[in-house]
C-alpha cells in the first residue's frame, strides 16, 4: 500500500529513452491495458527513487506509511507486484493454528511512548488485523490470549498455546528497548544463554510483567513440564525456523532492528511443545517507531505482513 507522494518534489532530470520502451517508460511488448497499470506503478516508483525515501516512513502531512526504495522494474514486473494477495491456501494449512499474544494489558500497560501511546493498544490492535489476515487471506486459524483489555500472566499465556494445541506462538510487543536509538522489528526466541546483553535486558524486563498480577497468582503448572524437556529438539528446530522466515521476509518492507534476530530466556516463550517467536513490531521509546506506531493504517500494513510470513512459516518443512 504506498502512499502519494507530491509531484513537486520530482524534479530530476529525466534520463534518456530507452529505444525498447514506449514513451510512458513501458515496454511495447505489454499489452495496453497493462500497459497502463504499469505506466503509473513506474511513475510511483520514479517518485520514490527521486524522494530517496526509505522503508516504513511518514510523509509530510505525518500519516505512516509504507515505500519500498528499489530499483526500477520492468511493466510487467511493477504490474505483477500489485497483484492481489493470493487467495486462501491449502486446505492443509487451514488445520494450522497460531496463537497470537498481544503482549501486555489490563493494569499492566507495556512501555508508555513518549505522546502517550500504550504498548497494550498496539499489541492488541495489530494481533486482531493479522489474525484477520490470517483467516481472509490465507486461511489460517488464529486464536488470541486476549480479545480485550486484560491481564494475563506469563505462565497463563504459555499454558493458553498449550491447550489449545497450537502449531506456533507469536507474542507480539511493542516494547520500550534497553538502548534509546533502537528501532525497528526484530524477533527472539527462548534461549537460557541470551544472545547478547540487548536481549538480556528486554527479556528481564518482559519477564517483570506478573508483578502487575495478584500476589501468588503466577502458578507453576507450567514451569514444572518445561523443566521435563526445555530444549525439546522439534520444538527449538522450529522456533529457530520461524524466527528467521518472519524476519527475512518482513525485512523486505519493514525496517530491521540491528542485528534482528535475538534469543533470551523470555519467560512467555517457555512452551516445550509449541514452537514459540517473541516479534517487536518497534520500540515505543523511539520517536520514529511511535509515530508509526500509533498510526492505524500503519499498524494495518504491519498486521499484513505479519499474517502473510506466519502463514509461509507454517508451510516451510519445519512445521511440516
Amino acid at each position: 500500500m504506498d502512499p502519494d507522494t507530491d509531484p513537486a518534489a520530482a524534479t530530476a532530470t529525466d534520463p534518456a529513452p530507452d529505444p525498447s520502451l514506449d514513451p510512458s517508460g513501458v515496454p511495447a511488448s505489454v499489452p495496453a491495458p497493462l500497459a497502463t497499470v504499469a505506466s503509473a506503478s513506474a511513475t510511483a516508483v520514479d517518485r520514490r527513487a527521486v524522494l530517496g525515501l526509505g522503508k516504513l516512513w511518514l510523509t509530510g502531512f505525518g500519516v505512516a506509511g509504507l515505500a519500498l526504495a528499489q530499483p526500477l522494474r520492468s511493466g510487467a514486473a511493477l504490474a505483477a507486484q500489485r497483484r492481489p494477495d493470493r487467495k486462501p491456501e491449502s486446505p492443509a494449512n487451514a488445520r494450522r493454528l497460531v496463537m497470537l499474544d498481544p503482549g501486555h494489558g489490563g493494569n499492566d500497560p507495556g512501555a508508555i511512548g513518549t505522546r502517550g501511546t500504550f504498548e497494550k493498544d498496539v499489541t492488541l490492535d495489530i494481533a486482531r488485523e493479522t489474525a484477520r489476515a490470517l483467516a481472509d487471506r490465507h486461511g489460517v486459524a488464529a486464536r488470541m490470549t486476549r480479545q480485550d483489555d486484560r491481564f494475563l500472566a506469563l505462565d497463563e499465556r504459555v499454558a493458553l498455546a498449550r491447550e489449545a494445541g497450537a502449531d506456533l506462538f507469536v507474542s507480539i510487543h511493542a516494547d520500550s528497548a534497553p538502548t534509546a536509538d533502537a528501532r525497528g522489528l526484530s524477533a527472539y526466541i527462548l534461549s537460557e544463554k541470551a544472545s547478547d546483553a540487548f536481549a538480556s535486558r528486554l527479556a528481564q524486563q518482559e519477564n517483570q510483567a506478573d508483578r502487575f498480577g495478584k500476589p501468588g497468582a503466577a502458578g507453576s503448572r507450567v514451569l514444572k513440564d518445561i523443566l521435563l524437556d526445555l530444549t525439546a529438539r522439534h520444538t527449538r528446530t522450529a522456533s529457530l525456523a520461524a524466527r528467521q522466515l518472519l524476519v527475512e521476509g518482513a525485512g523486505r518492507e519493514l525496517h530491521l532492528l540491528e542485528n534482528p534476530m535475538r534469543a533470551a530466556n523470555f519467560a512467555v516463550l517457555k512452551a516445550p511443545d509449541v514452537p514459540s517467536v517473541l516479534v517487536e513490531t518497534g520500540f515505543l521509546s523511539n520517536p520514529r517507531d511511535e509515530e508509526i506506531l500509533c498510526d492505524p493504517a500503519a499498524r494495518r500494513v504491519v498486521a499484513r505482513i505479519l499474517g502473510r510470513e506466519i502463514a509461509k512459516v507454517l508451510s516451510s518443512p519445519a512445521f511440516a
